[in-house]
């Protein structure tokens, strides 16, 4: 039996059970999570091909494949949607993702650290950095969840774009990590000869990196800005009532 699974987007990666175990967990960041939990040997036993691994293992492969196929992820655009659609997408493809990305980013970098501490491209600090961004980003993101968005789909008032100036300085800051975390791994480009644990955490850092940038361009440049342009409206004021 040859499976085969496509993401919608014509230009999107195709999964085939034919494929080595190994390639897949590169090419899908968050499939080395699947692995791991059926037991799948995706880094030294990473040249067996998934049908082949999963036979080994007595497991449905299609069942292990649709699992995978719900991790490939899509970025249709969103940007004519109304509000409280886009904060619906924001929060099922965004937040609920970063949540997904981050602990096993930071498994993987623990690993890699620990297994090629001596190897001169280890990202010494790595795992660190992660889990410095894991709690930056889960603070952020209940903030948005508890008070911001809230606001906005009980829509809005004259007073908001306060609390939208504090997670715009917060993207901000979470743009100079991505930096500093790109940086760290040379562009999420792993070194020749790496193993597939390393490639792998490289490829979910280049996830991370773009689904972040995707977020905070959602937030920052259209959902923000439809509530900013509201509260600056004429015959919008912004005094509290203690000034007349």
């Amino acid at each position: 039996m040859n499976a085969h699974l496509q993401n919608a987007q014509p230009e999107a990666y195709v999964l085939d059970d034919q494929q080595a175990i190994g390639h897949i967990a590169v090419q899908i960041p968050g499939a080395t999570a699947i692995f791991r939990r059926h037991k799948l040997d995706f880094c030294c036993g990473g040249q067996v091909s998934l049908a082949q691994a999963a036979s080994e293992k007595g497991l449905d492969v299609v069942a292990v494949m649709r699992e995978l196929a719900v991790i490939q992820r899509t970025d249709e655009p969103v940007e004519h949607e109304s509000p409280e659609t886009l904060i619906d997408h924001i929060l099922e493809r965004y937040h609920a993702v970063h949540r997904e990305q981050l602990p096993e980013l930071i498994r993987m970098a623990r690993r890699v650290e620990a297994v090629h501490r001596d190897h001169p491209l280890v990202p010494t600090g790595l795992a660190d950095l992660l889990e410095e961004a894991e709690q930056d980003l889960l603070s952020h993101m209940m903030k948005e969840e508890n008070i911001l968005f809230p606001m906005f789909k009980a829509g809005g008032n004259p007073f908001v774009s306060q609390p939208i100036g504090v997670m715009r300085a917060e993207h901000t800051q979470h743009g100079e990590m991505l930096e500093q975390l790109m940086h760290l791994c040379n562009n999420a480009s792993p070194p020749q000869g790496a193993c597939n644990t390393w490639r792998a955490l490289y490829a979910g850092i280049a996830q991370l990196h773009d689904d972040l940038i995707n977020h905070i361009h959602l937030e920052n440049n259209i959902l923000f800005s439809h509530f900013e342009a509201s509260a600056q409206a004429p015959g919008k004021s912004a005094c509290c009532g203690s000034c007349g």
